[in-house]
């Protein structure tokens, strides 16, 4: 390979990032991924409408990174959201921010962010080859090329940024961390982070499918102590719960702890108590012959009726004029404060983001280079960081990505 080449170990956010920056600057890259297309775990993200990053001020990104916010202070310097926007919307991707500031292409398709970036790299002459990187090639402590399942390349400098250990399909299976360890890199043990949720109680599976949207959760540790709040989308499956809520509810949940949680779900946010027993009232005089059962059709999605009622403890075939006071109590409970028991989490191979990876004190922050091997580079969510849904993950991939793009060779160009 030529002077001043590259290797980049991973074709996703980050490694399409650094990529194109390097490539700009006149480098020689090569972009190297074990999947056939690239953007693999981009296509799937934000249920495949690609919430590519989060239209906030720079506080507001720190305080949504629970893991090692302040090391990627120089990388959102180098590349903020709004440069992110910029990028893609000069890449002719028109952009839409919605509730949370998330941002997403106008036509909800990630496809059009995957192939933005698929125009770049073939712009600036990236080299993109279809394998499997097994080794880094290490001499006198520098980094001088990889070893591939096919045969060998050699580098000036190699940037690994094949993502953690979740969703291994997408070639996100944890080699990043082999690699690194090759290069003496310490790394903290990759946990789940945004991940769905198993509860104990089985009554979940009744209601397998059902997205309820504009509702509020809360999550109270083992001394009823409230660590998480949220309103909005979430879904239940035949294990458990699943959905943005609760996603995000699962990165504020410690491991170690993680069977001391119970959660709360509000159905009726919009309602007062006192507003949701008139209500209930109401229709209950509008079925007053029907029995209870039938006579939550306004009120609740159908399926949620049968274990609502189960739930309250009321006779299903009680004629709704014979309810009593503390009976209705008792099904308000259900809908304003519907509770659940933790159970534990989904496999890691389940998990949008991975919690983990090469640590960050052994990576310096300004270039992305590792501070124990020359040439040596990281992006993305191999590195231990990591953040709540809403586009700041993929935010921390194209800003290590460009920040590492950008120093790479700094020194050579």
């Amino acid at each position: 390979m030529s002077s001043n080449s590259i290797i980049v170990v991973g074709a996703g956010a980050a490694g399409c990032m650094a990529a194109i920056t390097a490539a700009k600057r006149g480098l020689s890259v090569t972009l190297i991924d074990r999947n056939p297309k690239i953007g693999r775990k981009i296509l799937i993200t934000g249920k495949g409408r690609c919430n590519v990053t989060n239209n906030c001020d720079r506080d507001t990104l720190m305080s949504s990174i629970p893991t090692n916010s302040r090391f990627l202070y120089s990388a959102f310097a180098a590349f903020s959201p709004q440069d992110t926007m910029k990028f893609f919307e000069d890449c002719g991707v028109p952009l839409k921010t919605e509730r949370g500031n998330r941002v997403f292409p106008v036509s909800d398709k990630s496809m059009d962010i995957i192939d933005a970036l698929f125009r770049k790299i073939i712009k600036y002459g990236i080299r993109i080859v279809n394998d499997s990187v097994t080794d880094l090639i290490i001499e006198k402590n520098k980094v001088t090329g990889v070893v591939t399942e096919k045969t060998k390349y050699d580098a000036d400098s190699v940037l690994i940024c094949c993502g953690g250990c979740s969703y291994p399909q997408t070639g996100s299976d944890g080699y990043g961390y082999v690699l690194a360890k090759q290069a003496g890199h310490t790394i903290t043990e990759p946990t789940p982070s945004l991940i769905p949720i198993e509860v104990n109680e089985t009554w979940c599976g009744e209601l397998q499918g059902l997205s309820l949207k504009n509702v509020s959760l809360k999550v109270f540790n083992n001394k009823n102590k409230e660590v998480y709040s949220d309103f909005g989308e979430m879904l239940f499956t035949h294990y458990g719960l699943s959905g943005p809520i609760i996603l995000s509810a699962s990165s504020h949940m410690s491991i170690k702890k993680s069977s001391e949680y119970s959660f709360e779900i509000d159905l009726k946010p919009a309602l007062t108590a006192e507003q949701l027993d008139r209500r209930i009232i109401s229709d209950f005089e509008k079925y007053h012959n029907k029995d209870f059962i039938n006579s939550l059709v306004d009120l609740l999605p159908k399926k949620m009726i049968p274990v609502s009622v189960m739930l309250s403890g009321i006779d299903p075939h009680k004629k709704c004029s014979e309810i009593t006071k503390s009976e209705r109590a008792a099904l308000l409970k259900v809908i304003k404060k519907l509770t659940l028991t933790f159970k534990k989490f989904r496999p890691i191979e389940e998990a949008i983001v991975t919690s983990g990876g090469v640590k960050v004190k052994e990576i310096d922050p300004k270039t992305m280079q590792s501070k124990l091997c020359r040439g040596l580079y990281f992006a993305g969510e191999v590195i231990d960081v990591d953040a709540y849904t809403g586009g700041f993950n993929l935010q921390i991939a194209f800003s290590t990505g460009f920040l590492a793009g950008k120093s790479i060779n700094n020194d050579e160009v």
